[in-house]
């Protein structure tokens, strides 16, 4: 491969939101908890870091802040040199710690004070545009400590958004909610995406971000292990699975499909079948046939592409990483 002139190289930096080069964070217990991350977000993507507890989700949004320095590599923002104290930051909104208000001000009053502050750093304070994101109605006027749990998180996306930032990060925005909750936060989020913000967010629902997102990537270990649009990842994923009492004889069974696919198990109960040319119909006369009794079948998804990506990675164990 030619390699880029320092032209070409600009380029390429200043037409991505994120840019991140090689980027690594070894902790004080010598952990290496972000591991030569190398990884690239288009404007106006929003894109979902995923992995286990540990694989380096927060630590690396944290970088991304300048609230952590690096070991080694680096992080461009919009083409310029990211880190603590760095002026683009002034271009990203974050949620990363959960809210915090004052509990007895209104949403309202808690937004101006916000504000406030936005404006002493010679950022400009959007409290119109806020209050509508928080999409709150009458509630904006109540005391912070009447909210619900998904209307404090809304208002504090709300406060994320106040300088019209470019790029919003979001670490675990809808933990702890009910599907009525996350349905507003959702709605929250599309609206700063459809505004032409880039956003980033940290995620263990992988249906949320089959929904929410364009593109994913996922970490185990502070490595990168795939990324791209949810597309490509799910492209990844078995064409079916199916669901068996006796996963053993049902691969025996289906052996000889047309296309020779890749047949494997998955967990106690389930075979992947990957490739060949499969019906869902062939495939379960056939298991019937042959006395197995079908639980389930179904199309692969990204939950399947992720999982087969951390089993690969651990060796066929899918747990935790170790790192933070």
């Amino acid at each position: 491969m030619v390699p880029e002139s320092p032209e070409e190289s600009l380029v390429t930096a200043t037409s991505a939101a994120i840019r991140i080069e090689g980027l690594s964070k070894r902790l004080r217990n010598g952990v290496l908890a972000v591991d030569h991350l190398d990884l690239e977000v288009a404007r106006g993507a929003v894109l979902a870091l995923i992995g286990p507890n540990g694989s380096g989700k927060t630590i690396t949004m944290r970088m991304l802040l300048g609230l952590v320095r690096p070991t080694c590599g680096r992080i461009l923002l919009f083409g310029e040199e990211a880190g603590p104290g760095a002026r683009v930051l002034g271009r990203v909104g974050a949620l990363v710690d959960g809210p915090g208000f004052v509990p007895h001000l209104s949403g309202r009053r808690n937004l101006e004070l916000a504000a406030r502050l936005i404006r002493l750093s010679d950022g400009i304070a959007d409290l119109d545009g806020a209050v509508h994101m928080a999409g709150l109605g009458v509630a904006i006027d109540r005391s912070y400590s009447s909210y619900s749990h998904g209307m404090r998180y809304r208002l504090a996306i709300a406060q994320a958004m106040l300088g019209s930032p470019d790029l919003l990060v979001l670490d675990e925005p809808t933990t702890g909610m009910d599907p009525v909750q996350t349905q507003q936060i959702h709605g929250a989020i599309a609206t700063c995406a459809g505004a032409g913000v880039t956003v980033i967010l940290s995620s263990h629902s992988l249906s949320e971000v089959e929904r929410l997102c364009t593109e994913a990537a996922i970490l185990r270990s502070g490595r990168l292990l795939a990324a791209g649009s949810i597309a490509e990842l799910v492209g990844r994923a078995p064409a079916l699975i199916v669901e068996v009492d006796d996963p053993d004889r049902a691969i025996g069974l289906l052996g000889d499909l047309g296309g020779s696919p890749q047949i494997s198990t998955i967990g106690a109960q389930s075979v992947a079948i990957v490739g060949g040319v499969v019906g869902m119909r062939e495939v379960v006369e056939r298991l019937e046939r042959g006395s197995i009794a079908v639980l389930g079948v179904r199309s692969g998804g990204l939950e399947d592409s992720y999982l087969a990506l951390l089993e690969s990675a651990a060796g066929g164990d899918p747990g935790d990483g170790a790192s933070p």
